[in-house]
């Protein structure tokens, strides 16, 4: 009896033994005031039933509520491992936790199963019994956010991240700043945020709402979002116009907040994690969730699972998969503990689960939603390397641009995408300055009319503004303001904010102090401008200018052909044509030159030689006549020349110059060394005019817009004298890093291929359009066979018929006579 009493407590000792060494304890540190916490807390206590009934290891699950604390989070890691000997931890869902429990379990030689979404790239170094159990890849998901502001072609993007001490959101920044620069697009202000200070959030705000950028991306927690759109909504910044993009942090809990901060979200677009819920197994956990998440938490409107709890679920199976089976121990080491994680793969909740090297392997694709009225619907995927796709599959169609998934609606209901920027106005219109003085009304011209109490703005430069702008995808409303004070100051008040436009004045250096500018739509050329005088040519050889060098030789030709024709056909019935060689050659000479004035025709005999002479007497007729008018030309009109050739000339003689007003007088004097004392500076083209005819001033130098109108009007007084200085054209002004600016550029570009530029060029100089002075070469003013060609032609070829006619009649006659 006593034996087999002894006998049976041992059987009884040695079972215990094996069941508490089968036993493997799990602490998991949640925050229970969260909505991840919360589905974390309910997904562990399915997954435990789940494992219990499958696997031949027992689990022991201790939870701990570490109410987001992390000091608090770090005590209870260290009371899990010292009191409960748990051989694992799971959570927490924040880095902020994550980072404090981290360093307690790794000098306890525990593995964490961290739930964190965003963890910092160092951390896996740092601790070698770290294992990411969540499906995080940051940066696929800011290229997916890159592709959305690629999608809509916005150049500016404001990034508002939260950066507390303990966070680990700024880490991912530089990610978003990578791939936003790949697709083109400008960080105009880059948003730390600090969760626990309110005042800083107003303020930001605040700040930002004043600037033209109107494109959000936002990656922050859940709560600082949530209090982040509230602050938006008040200050009506989530809007028409705006454009607000949020990270994964937020939109995977898109789907447990309430109607008021979805009322303060409308219009929002989200970059989700993608899991699938398709498979039967997904089903059977989501309806086991959805009654059990009611029942622990009634308070919770919605009790549908979100990523929260599919990656808990999972992350308590991988432990299962580690340390599951009755002879496997318990990893108290890295080497054997990094060895077991590299082989651990499953079927989890939506798929395969697979860890590489202590993470989960990340996924690359992501779902984009859009917040509308009451809840947010689903628009599509976004999938690395592929794009945007409607539908999931292999039969999925994939496109670069989000436009490609159908409908969005944006903040403010509107239906059309924003352009992505807005210049700040309390009028509501753009206000665009314009200066009042100028030179020439052609280029800007502002006329009052009392009876309406209204100002009236016209001018090349007016026509050229309301050309580019019709030609905007987008129609601001505008109002022209005038300005009386320089140009430098003009473009200052862009940078004081009094005007949200400039036009009318040149592109230089010195002014991107104050604004920004468009390229230029007029050419950049600063060039002189002198008065001419007259200049009366040689008369020793005057009589030859009339008349090309080629065109005299022509005539003489021509004459001296036709005189030998004459005499070729009339020597038969003329003695007088007849004779020694030496009398027959100055006969012909003689002939050539006499035949159209002495031989009437009825001295000649021939009707060949006849048509010969009728044909040359009406070329003549039309050379002489051209001769005449050519010569008389010659000898009445004067030839104009500058009167100055040259700067250098202009400033040995410490010549007075003058200038149109703005930058001109500054680059005379720093450029092209003028004194100060020399220059003379004007606003009005008569008064230019005037001092140049009066010699007050010897020379004068103009940009091209003003040089071709006042040549227009004053072209037989003055002449433009190379060369011409590159310099800055006109553009239009807008405030700094403004994203209109390239939206204007390619509109000028549109006005100037489309040759509406130049037609308004012609418009504005009009009808005192001229050719301008006659600086033309002895050469070009005589007359060339070019003008001649044709008669010459006719003269020539009736000549040669004639005499090949005379030819075959000489030889008929010699054949008739021969036989």
């Amino acid at each position: 009896m006593i034996l087999s009493y002894i006998f049976c407590t041992v059987l009884v000792l040695l079972w215990l033994q094996q069941t508490t060494s089968a036993q493997v304890a799990v602490g998991a540190i949640i925050d229970g005031t969260s909505r991840a916490g919360k589905e974390a807390n309910v997904s562990l206590q399915i997954a435990l039933e789940d494992i219990s009934r499958k696997a031949d290891q027992r689990f022991v699950l201790h939870i701990l509520n570490s109410r987001g604390e992390p000091a608090l989070a770090s005590l209870l890691a260290k009371r899990l491992i010292a009191a409960k000997e748990v051989q694992v931890i799971i959570g927490p869902h924040t880095w902020q936790e994550a980072s404090r429990v981290a360093e307690v379990s790794n000098k306890g030689n525990v593995p964490m199963f961290l739930l964190a979404d965003v963890t910092p790239i160092w951390a896996m170094e740092r601790w070698p019994f770290l294992v990411q159990a969540s499906v995080s890849n940051q940066d696929a998901q800011m290229k997916a956010v890159a592709a959305i502001v690629q999608s809509w072609d916005w150049h500016r993007v404001n990034i508002i991240y939260e950066d507390d001490t303990d966070s680990a959101f700024g880490s991912v920044i530089p990610y978003l700043m990578e791939s936003l620069q790949e697709v083109g697009a400008e960080i105009s202000n880059l948003v730390p945020l600090k969760s626990f200070i309110a005042s800083s959030l107003s303020a930001e705000l605040t700040r930002l709402r004043l600037q033209p950028c109107r494109v959000f991306v936002v990656h922050t927690s859940i709560k600082l979002a949530i209090r982040l759109f509230q602050k938006a909504k008040e200050l009506k910044m989530v809007e028409e116009d705006y454009i607000w993009i949020v990270t994964n942090p937020i939109t995977d809990f898109f789907h447990s907040l309430n109607l008021t901060t979805i009322h303060s979200m409308q219009g929002v677009i989200g970059v989700e994690k993608y899991f699938s819920t398709s498979s039967l197994r997904f089903a059977e956990f989501k309806t086991r969730f959805q009654k059990k998440f009611s029942l622990d938490y009634p308070e919770e409107g919605n009790d549908q699972p979100g990523i929260s709890a599919v990656e808990t679920y999972d992350a308590l199976w991988a432990v299962a998969h580690t340390y599951g089976g009755r002879k496997m121990q318990v990893a108290k080491d890295t080497a054997t503990f990094m060895d077991k994680m590299s082989s651990v793969h499953f079927y989890g909740l939506t798929g395969r689960v697979q860890y590489n090297e202590r993470k989960l392997t990340p996924s690359h694709k992501f779902r984009i939603v859009n917040v509308i009225e009451k809840s947010y619907k689903e628009l599509g995927t976004w999938s690395k390397g592929l794009g945007f796709s409607e539908s999931i599959g292999d039969n999925a169609v994939y496109n670069s641009s989000m436009q490609s998934l159908g409908q969005v609606i944006w903040p403010g209901q509107s239906l059309y995408a924003p352009k992505g920027w807005a210049l700040s106005s309390s009028s509501g219109f753009w206000r665009i300055g314009v200066p009042t003085i100028g030179m020439l009304k052609q280029v800007i011209n502002i006329s009052y009319d009392p009876q309406t109490n209204n100002l009236t703005f016209t001018g090349f430069v007016i026509d050229t503004f309301r050309e580019v702008m019709a030609r905007l995808p987008y129609h601001p409303p505008y109002e022209f303001i005038p300005y009386n004070g320089t140009s430098d100051s003009l473009v200052e008040q862009v940078y004081l904010k009094k005007f949200d436009g400039v036009v009318g004045v040149d592109v230089i250096a010195n002014r991107y102090k104050y604004a920004e500018f468009t390229r230029t739509y007029t050419r950049s050329s600063l060039t002189m401008l002198v008065p001419v005088q007259s200049e009366r040519p040689s008369r020793s050889w005057l009589f030859m200018k009339p008349f090309t060098k080629a065109m005299w030789l022509l005539i003489l030709a021509i004459t001296i052909y036709n005189g030998f024709v004459i005499w070729l056909i009339e020597r038969k019935h003329n003695r007088r044509l007849q004779g020694s060689a030496t009398d027959q050659a100055g006969i012909l000479i003689w002939l050539s030159f006499t035949t159209l004035f002495s031989l009437q025709g009825g001295r000649l005999h021939n009707n060949l030689s006849r048509l010969v002479v009728v044909v040359w007497l009406f070329v003549a007729l039309v050379i002489t006549q051209s001769y005449s008018a050519s010569l008389s030309s010659m000898l009445t009109v004067q030839k104009l020349e500058a009167r100055v050739s040259d700067v250098d000339t202009l400033k040995t003689s410490n010549a007075t110059v003058g200038h149109t007003r703005g930058f001109s007088g500054k680059y005379l004097e720093e450029v092209l060394g003028f004194k100060a004392i020399n220059l003379k500076s004007f606003s009005s083209q008569e008064e230019f005019a005037n001092a140049l005819k009066t010699g007050k001033i010897a020379a004068g130098f103009m940009t091209d817009t003003y040089l071709k109108l006042f040549l227009a009007k004053h072209c037989r007084s003055f002449v433009a004298v190379e060369p011409s200085y590159k310099v800055g054209g006109q553009g239009f002004a807008f405030p700094k890093g403004s994203p209109i600016i390239a939206d204007l550029d390619k509109a000028l570009l549109e006005v100037t291929e489309s040759g509406k530029l130049r037609e308004l060029e012609d418009r504005t100089i009009g009808e005192e359009r001229c050719v301008g002075v006659d600086s033309s070469s002895d050469d070009e003013a005589s007359l060339s066979i070019d003008s001649f060609w044709i008669i010459f032609l006719f003269t020539g070829g009736t000549t040669t018929c004639s005499l090949a006619i005379y030819v075959l009649d000489r030889l008929k006659e010699s054949w008739k006579h021969h036989k």
